[in-house]
């Protein structure tokens, strides 16, 4: 999450009052992390009790794209999946405008993140990751992963002349073995439907319970879907396991964290034949995904308040494990 549209507590105190029952707005304030949006904690008081929402205004999302993503949470959070639910303004709409760009306000989830996760975690995570995908088998919007295959080939060549020979070596012989991979007939038997495609450690939140002992930590919540789209729920597992599931080395998978995670996915949602076959192919393609997203975010980044690019050599060097495995 990042700040690229400033928000004080008096450019919007007036427009919370006029168009939403949650109370009076009280505070705002700027989430500091992040690429994308312009986020901000909200709070509120409503009858003498305090209330706390993430606002949000989209930057690069268009408000044709943005329906898909607000009416996932919505339907996930009335299957019972622990995410943020958009908030209704008083004409019932949950996409709004607010400084001339389109804007949305959520509940916020309780909880904190885990930034070093054990195996407890892993295993909640895998959880809850394979009960979202089935929760999302009867969501009736589609919309494409806009950080896929496609992307990935308009990206590329912008990204090419920063880069040093091995590199530029690297991605285009990886982008062009996933070319490939995704063209392929076995490919599209794998099972799909909506995934978040950003399921990092920063966004889920737990629960702690008793004396803080994290062992008995309960999940909070998943957040920020504004990644997500109509992808393969392998990828979607490929992504979660590349950042949870990382070994002290920060490259190469942790054989006990991941086993935790995939034992608790499949208890839910066992893997098919060909998933488990392509499965180091599709932890290649998470990888991929990111490294050109961080690279086009250090090498063409955008002004923002608050705004700090992740180091694209993380996942260079996951990439460079993952075609070793």
């Amino acid at each position: 999450m990042a700040v690229f549209t400033p928000l004080e507590l008096s450019d919007i105190s007036e427009w919370i009052a006029q168009n939403f029952q949650i109370g009076t707005a009280t505070a705002i304030r700027g989430i500091h992390g992040g690429i994308e949006n312009s986020n901000f904690f909200l709070d509120t008081s409503a009858d003498g009790k305090p209330q706390e929402y993430v606002l949000t205004i989209f930057e690069r999302l268009t408000a044709e794209q943005l329906p898909y993503y607000l009416e996932l949470m919505r339907h996930l959070a009335n299957r019972g999946i622990s995410v943020p639910k958009p908030i209704e303004n008083r004409n019932g709409q949950i996409l709004f405008e607010l400084k001339g760009k389109p804007a949305a306000i959520v509940s916020k989830l309780p909880g904190l993140s885990r930034l070093s996760p054990d195996s407890h975690h892993c295993a909640l995570v895998g959880e809850m990751l394979a009960k979202m995908h089935l929760a999302g088998k009867d969501f009736n919007l589609t919309q494409d992963n806009l950080r896929s295959l496609v992307w990935w080939k308009k990206t590329v060549p912008d990204l090419l002349p920063h880069l040093d020979v091995d590199q530029r070596q690297l991605l285009q012989t990886e982008l062009k073995a996933q070319e490939e991979f995704f063209g392929s007939s076995e490919y599209a038997e794998l099972p799909f439907g909506a995934s978040h495609c950003d399921l990092f450690r920063d966004n889920v939140l737990f629960d702690p319970q008793g004396n803080g002992n994290q062992a008995a930590d309960r999940l909070g919540g998943f957040f920020d879907f504004y990644f997500a789209g109509t992808d393969k729920w392998l990828f979607d597992l490929a992504v979660t396991a590349n950042d949870w599931c990382l070994a002290d080395n920060k490259k190469d998978l942790d054989p006990e964290l991941l086993k935790a995670m995939l034992a608790a996915y499949e208890a839910i949602r066992p893997l098919s034949t060909v998933e488990k076959k392509y499965w180091p192919m599709m932890l290649r393609a998470a990888a991929l995904r990111f490294w050109i997203s961080r690279l086009w975010d250090f090498y063409l980044p955008r002004n923002a308040q608050m705004l700090t690019p992740h180091d694209p050599k993380h996942f260079e060097k996951i990439l460079i494990s993952r075609r070793t495995v």
